[in-house]
């Protein structure tokens, strides 16, 4: 790990550190993750597509690089900003493999920018101030030229940079569900298995008729990256119009609950720095009763007969159609918490009352 990096945010700050993994000159949009666990499941979610990410808690990679805790084959994001990359991890689970020896040289090998040594904590109060902001990492002293590039750095087509080509299927069971992949996790796939489920995993831009064919009893629309409202969504949106019409159970996560959100009218909005992290407590409307969730996402719908809410600034985190239902965090999170994982109950509920005859 070595080599003079520097960080230019659009507003013009400058933060000075050291590169690790690859190294050279990468513009993004920077967000900050608040989770203590987990580094591995957020390298590898498909959510973070275009974004540099930063761990707020200083030591990252003590645990190695595993495999088995991989969302993706992937890695969505465009550069990783840690206070301290662990080089020397310890878990008997850890890759022996050289090029996943530990943090550096996985990022290394997979071709992304890493930055340490800089204060992560002033970057993140930053953000939390003044709003989710772009910058560009460069290793040259950074000048006017860098700050405008990274003003004018925007994140595009990204459902479409990570959906699958061609269709998959994982599973055996008696359900079938249709899940179209915007950027899906393993773990949504692994649920929906564990629970009798043949999962016919569709690309982003599949139509609805072709999806209708394997004659499916629930339709999962996948977590994924980006801004629901981006023009590049509207044939999705159609097609999910088309889906809901069929009065199959829809169970959406992530980005698949904005879509679906915006498919049933909803207006959806970016938010200020959004949530990041495994740490989030969400309210049941109904129950009153609090879970603590994981979360990776920056935009929110806009409602006000929400399913669950966030405690911390009352914004959207679920909406339930009757038939239909979709949540903003990750009942499926990896490495958790786990307090939400009966939503995939619910969703086999509505599927054998509504679909399986």
């Amino acid at each position: 790990m070595s080599g003079q990096a520097y960080l230019i945010l659009e507003n013009g700050a400058v933060f000075e550190g050291s590169f690790f993994g690859a190294q050279g000159d990468v513009t993004g949009e920077i967000v900050f993750n608040t989770g203590m666990t987990g580094y591995l499941e957020t390298l590898t979610d498909q959510s973070y597509y275009g974004q540099f990410v930063l761990q707020t808690f200083p030591l990252i990679g003590n645990c190695g690089i595993i495999p088995d805790d991989f969302e993706s084959a992937g890695i969505g994001l465009k550069a990783y900003i840690v206070k301290y990359p662990c080089g020397m991890p310890s878990n008997f689970r850890s890759s022996v493999k050289d090029d996943e020896k530990n943090l550096d040289a996985f990022l290394k090998s997979r071709g992304i920018i890493g930055l340490h040594g800089i204060d992560t904590r002033s970057l993140a109060k930053i953000i939390r101030d003044n709003g989710v902001m772009n910058g560009k990492i460069t290793s040259s002293k950074p000048t006017d030229a860098d700050r405008r590039e990274a003003k004018n750095y925007s994140v595009t087509n990204p459902i479409a940079s990570v959906s699958q080509r061609s269709i998959t299927k994982a599973g055996i069971g008696k359900r079938r569900v249709a899940l179209m992949d915007f950027g899906v996790k393993r773990s949504i796939i692994n649920e929906l298995a564990a629970r009798e489920c043949e999962v016919s995993i569709f690309p982003h831009d599949t139509q609805a008729d072709e999806i209708m064919k394997i004659n499916p009893h629930g339709i999962m629309l996948s977590s994924g990256p980006g801004d629901p409202a981006d023009p590049g969504n509207k044939k999705i949106i159609e097609t999910i119009r088309v889906l809901i019409k069929k009065d199959l159970p829809v169970f959406g996560i992530c980005i698949g609950h904005l879509l679906l959100a915006v498919a049933n009218g909803y207006k959806t909005k970016k938010m200020k720095f959004g949530h990041r992290g495994t740490n989030q407590p969400v309210k049941d409307t109904k129950s009153g009763r609090v879970f603590i969730t994981s979360q990776s996402h920056g935009y929110e719908a806009i409602a006000d007969n929400s399913s669950f809410i966030n405690v911390n600034d009352g914004s959207c985190e679920g909406l339930d159609y009757g038939v239909s239902f979709s949540v903003q965090f990750h009942p499926e999170a990896r490495g958790g918490p786990l307090d939400t994982g009966f939503l995939f109950d619910m969703f086999m509920k509505r599927i054998d009352a509504y679909a399986i005859k």
